[in-house]
């Protein structure tokens, strides 16, 4: 009866330390003998000590911030530009089995795909098309790490920093940009008043007396302010004729 005790004990002991928990987030890698056998799914677990053990792997969404990377665009401009990548596993197997490392070789792709992409662009075409570039960076690592059981969801680039130089060439440029829009702008209205003008004074020369009444509207215009003094020039001829009128 005691060994029978004994071996209970023992039993259960061996149980109870080969349990082991998968939580929701994640799946288990298991091995027997050295050789892979499934994937386990999430639960409590029997791994029996020395002949069989497991890895666990986080399938959760990762952020991996990418570290600035010095690229040198295709019109030869220097820039430092970094990014975060989004990823998840998909496969717990071919992450753990065909890779050493899935988080740190995922982000040395990231990294070499971003300068690669950044040296087929020039930089106007990088600072226009930010998206475009991020797109076409995540397709690349995305297509290279689909062997390894890796799903890309997004890639954000964060920053582009340029030369001190070059931010000050591209701070004039668009000075001089907004200075010619202004005065495309200026010279738009100043061609808009003149048609206004111009048929205001056709309008004006139809009707007779017109001119006259709009004299008058502006003389009554600058009276309203006591400051001003107003010199209204009148054509000599009416002079002569309120003269020969007084003769009479």
């Amino acid at each position: 009866m005691p060994g029978f005790v004994t071996v209970l004990g023992v039993v259960l002991f061996i149980i109870l330390i080969s349990i082991r928990q998968v939580n929701e987030y994640q799946r288990g890698v298991k091995f027997q003998l050295g050789k892979f056998v499934k994937v386990v799914k999430p639960g409590w677990r029997l791994i029996i000590p020395i002949f069989q053990s497991m890895v666990k792997v986080d399938m959760r969404i990762k952020a991996v911030d990418v570290p600035f990377q010095e690229a040198i665009t295709r019109d030869n401009v220097s820039a430092k530009i970094n990014a975060v990548i989004y990823y998840k596993v998909t496969d717990a197997a071919k992450a753990f089995l065909e890779v050493e490392n899935f988080w740190f070789a995922t982000s040395q792709l990231a990294q070499t795909t971003m300068r690669n992409v950044v040296g087929e662009m020039e930089l106007d075409e990088l600072l226009a098309n930010r998206e475009a570039a991020a797109e076409k960076i995540k397709d690349i690592v995305d297509k290279a790490t689909d062997p390894w059981g890796i799903k890309v969801e997004s890639v954000e680039l964060k920053d582009i920093i340029l030369p001190d130089d070059m931010q000050r060439v591209i701070a004039r440029q668009a000075e001089a940009e907004r200075e010619k829009r202004a005065v495309i702008i200026k010279a738009s209205g100043e061609y808009q008043a003149a048609e206004n003008i111009a048929k205001a004074a056709e309008l004006l020369s139809k009707s007779p007396g017109a001119l006259h009444l709009r004299t008058l509207s502006s003389i009554n215009d600058l009276s309203s302010d006591q400051s001003n003094t107003v010199i209204f020039a009148m054509p000599l001829e009416i002079l002569r004729a309120f003269e020969r009128i007084g003769n009479k």
